[in-house]
């Protein structure tokens, strides 16, 4: 059975999938942002990591 959790940029309701991990990057439906799973009992998210660039090293 899917999961539910909330946004913690626009507060909408994000459906998670039943093959959800933890760790994975999912995004907002309603502002977009990319949002990291953090717990999925219960489902939890948070503002996923800006991804730095490695300049090719």
């Amino acid at each position: 059975m899917p999961q539910t959790a909330a946004c913690p940029e626009c507060d909408a309701s994000i459906t998670l999938r039943d093959d959800t991990l933890e760790g994975e990057i999912v995004q907002c439906p309603d502002c977009g942002v990319e949002l990291e799973v953090l717990s999925l009992d219960p489902p939890e998210l948070d503002l996923a990591p800006a991804e730095e660039e490695d300049w090719g090293e």
